[in-house]
């Protein structure tokens, strides 16, 4: 034991990076990949003065009841519905995120999901694995053609506007629906128009989603809205599980109300709702859009530079880079 800071890592990660942390805190991380139950977190939490963590560490305000010491919850993502702002900015606990390095990894995942899903990639590779051919057979596994189909986004930030970038390369006009309007400059950038949701939804062949998870957003596609989809549209969720109602959604595939969804969240993850893994016009995958060593890489090192900071190490010494209630400083 020293009288260094301590910071607790919840969870394997690249031990070059958190080694910037030695020369200033005691650090101690977790040895395997693990879910903490809140009262685990409490009595981790209590004996640090920084943490950071991942999507499935829930911190509110019983897990940091005892922890007088924390200062800063870091978190190894850019989403932070696992994050009780209010709860941490009460108690003078200063939060932060890993955003912007990890939208092109993202942007390329999507479209490798939203790629698959026209093509039904998923259900014939289970095909053929099963032992069967059809690659013979004329009208064997029609998909869909993306070129020239209208993509809509529903939310436009940073992820957004990647993944708007990279429609162009496929002739695909696009639309999008946000808060508000990004400025025109931004719009030309991405080649984008705003709609308002009703166009988004009734307008899109292929819909992608990447606005955050909130109380606002939660269920923003449910049952009402994909009704007004086009029974031809894919959805694609990269964004968080809850956004989507999973229920709703699988009733409108099996009906062939919709033709077809790539998902990489779910409401109650790690659970998926069972009667999506039943269907075969749906690509799932667990929530790995920003998989990537050098962008599992970028999201470490800027988790370790948001605690440095908010010590008043490094280049951004007092002011973590990516913190989320600035309040608190």
């Amino acid at each position: 034991m020293t009288d260094k800071p301590r910071v607790w890592v919840s969870r394997p990660t690249f031990p070059g990076v958190i080694a910037r942390l030695e020369p200033h805190f005691e650090v101690s991380v977790e040895e395997a990949e693990r879910k903490f139950s809140p009262s685990e977190l409490a009595d981790k939490l209590a004996a640090q003065d920084a943490v950071i963590v991942g999507l499935k560490d829930r911190i509110g305000a019983a897990e940091i009841a005892g922890a007088h010491r924390l200062r800063i919850v870091a978190n190894l993502g850019v989403g932070y519905d696992n994050l009780d702002l209010d709860a941490l900015g009460a108690a003078g606990i200063a939060a932060s995120n890993t955003a912007d390095v990890l939208n092109e990894s993202v942007a390329d995942y999507t479209w490798a999901l939203l790629l698959g899903a026209a093509r039904r990639m998923s259900a014939a590779e289970r095909w053929l694995r099963a032992g069967h051919w059809h690659g013979s057979e004329f009208k064997a596994w029609l998909g869909t053609d993306v070129r020239g189909r209208t993509l809509g986004i529903l939310g436009m930030g940073r992820i957004g506007q990647a993944i708007a970038h990279r429609a162009v390369g496929f002739g695909m006009p696009v639309i999008y629906h946000n808060r508000s309007p990004l400025p025109e400059a931004v719009e030309r950038a991405c080649n984008a128009r705003y709609v308002d949701k009703q166009q988004l939804l009734g307008g899109a062949d292929f819909l992608v989603l990447a606005l955050p998870l909130s109380a606002r957003t939660r269920h923003a596609i449910a049952a009402p809205e994909l009704a007004l989809m086009k029974p031809t549209a894919m959805l694609v969720n990269i964004a968080r599980g809850g956004i989507v109602d999973d229920a709703a959604l699988a009733a409108a595939l099996r009906d062939r109300r919709l033709a077809g969804a790539a998902l990489d969240v779910f409401e109650g993850e790690p659970k998926v709702h069972p009667a999506l893994l039943t269907l075969d016009n749906v690509v799932l995958s667990p929530h790995i859009a920003s998989a990537t060593t050098d962008t599992r890489r970028a999201m470490t090192s800027l988790a370790v530079d948001n605690v440095l900071a908010m010590f008043g190490y490094g280049p951004h010494a007092g002011r973590p880079p990516n913190i989320l209630n600035p309040n608190v400083l």
